[in-house]
């Protein structure tokens, strides 16, 4: 029977820290002779693929990574810098009992992270990160391999490739982008080859901006989380569409011809109602807690059934699977399409908006704003979830939610990855919406 313990590493979305401080060395090696030690099943030999971004810490966590899982037993694949979706896919394709991505996604450079995925090509549950850390605090020396079963590691070339092909293959055949003209911002991260090599090999003009990683530039004031650039670059060369991938590819923010920004919550509502009429699109949408309520409104509008995960595209992707949904994301631009991955694809999700716009012959912009979202309010408190069970704080909750009175919503969750809580307000009226999260914030000590 599994013991259950209190979660110190992982987070929403793997393990994440300031490099050489939270995550070090050490705490690399240990994670993996653990998950060595629980994905080693079985008499056949056993191997991990390990991809990473562009940080220079990349380099010291893969390392010390290559020698926990080979003290397990497990033989190493590299692939060096691909992104966090293409180790997702390449997982199962290339048999690989575990699929490691080394990454802190949009966090700055001094950040970095270790997301792991099954042998399915899913991030693990919680159940198997619980299992993890049970053994990271266990003595495993001696059951570690000996001998011949001690595993190998080798860097192979040619994997990047792979993943360009599968991203190609998502597009109807014989698509091409002939006549685009699209600029595209892969953060200095790791899409910053494969992303650019997907669009010019479909015939588009490229524009690549923010493609020359040093190890320390990764997401600094580029990718999806600072579009700024892309912005003025779209209108600058006149492009069709922009692209903003964050730092390991999993997400993305469009521009359109005029260089104004295109949200995760505008993409799924461009393409759910297509899909529908293609046949496509199988269950409900699947968004997250954070996701615009005019989203759901607009949906509805089309027959199509709208739920909410948990902050998290893991969470998306659980809500989606017991739903059997084809179509999820959140609002950050991590957009999940279950036939094309097992976890948001920023290029993937680029590709199928241009598709529809070459298929309907629109711009961008006639096509990727169905709806008007309500005004919405983001705020950070600094505390932990302790901070939720006074009862000035719920006092406060109750009357926002007494005030909203179904005109709007109100989330207020702790953070997963940060020592602060998060607060959301929205709804049709802005002045009110500034008023109630006013109110809520101070209520806090």
């Amino acid at each position: 029977m599994t013991v259950k313990v209190e979660r110190q590493w992982f987070g929403t979305d793997g393990i994440r820290g300031e490099a050489n401080r939270v995550l070090t060395p050490a705490m690399a090696v240990i994670l993996g002779q653990a998950a060595g030690k629980i994905f080693t099943r079985g008499a056949h030999r056993h191997r991990v693929l390990i991809g990473k971004d562009t940080r220079l810490s990349g380099y010291m966590i893969e390392s010390a990574l290559v020698a926990g899982f080979t003290s397990a037993g497990m033989d190493v694949l590299l692939t060096g810098p691909i992104p966090t979706p293409g180790v997702a896919t390449l997982t199962p394709l290339m048999r690989a009992d575990l699929g490691v991505m080394i990454s802190a996604s949009h966090n700055p450079f001094d950040d970095n992270g270790i997301k792991l995925f099954g042998p399915d090509g899913n991030k693990l549950t919680d159940e198997h990160e619980t299992d993890i850390e049970r053994l990271m605090s266990e003595d495993l020396a001696g059951s570690l391999a000996r001998g011949t079963s001690i595993g190998r590691a080798r860097r192979i070339d040619g994997v990047p490739d792979r993943y360009v092909e599968h991203a190609k293959r998502t597009l109807p055949k014989r698509f091409v982008l002939d006549g685009f003209r699209i600029v595209i911002d892969c953060a200095n991260g790791a899409a910053y080859k494969v992303a650019p090599q997907v669009l010019r090999e479909l015939g588009a003009e490229v524009i690549a901006i923010h493609v020359e990683p040093d190890g320390t530039n990764i997401n600094e004031s580029c990718g999806s989380t600072h579009p700024d650039s892309l912005i003025r670059k779209v209108r600058e060369v006149r492009a069709d569409a922009g692209i903003a991938l964050d730092g390991d590819g999993d997400r993305v923010l469009l521009t359109d011809e005029k260089g104004e920004v295109v949200n995760g919550d505008q993409i799924l509502a461009t393409v759910a109602p297509r899909w529908k009429r293609e046949e496509k699109l199988h269950g409900p949408v699947v968004g997250t807690i954070l996701s615009n309520l005019a989203l759901e409104h607009y949906l509805a509008a089309q027959d199509i059934r709208f739920v909410r995960a948990s902050v998290g595209d893991r969470y998306v992707l659980e809500m989606m699977q017991q739903e059997n949904a084809t179509l999820g994301g959140e609002e950050s631009g991590h957009i999940i399409m279950s036939d094309h991955g097992t976890t948001g694809d920023g290029l993937i999700t680029a590709l199928q908006i241009l598709a529809i716009a070459k298929s309907e012959g629109h711009s961008l912009s006639e096509i990727v704003r169905p709806y008007e979202p309500y005004p919405q309010i983001k705020r950070n408190v600094p505390g932990d979830r302790s901070l939720l069970e006074t009862s000035r704080v719920q006092e406060a909750i109750e009357v926002a939610q007494i005030r909203l009175d179904g005109t709007g919503r109100m989330v207020v969750r702790p953070s997963g990855t940060e020592s602060v809580i998060r607060l959301m307000v929205e709804g049709r009226d802005q002045s009110l919406i500034e008023e109630i999260i006013d109110a809520v914030a101070r209520s806090f000590p």
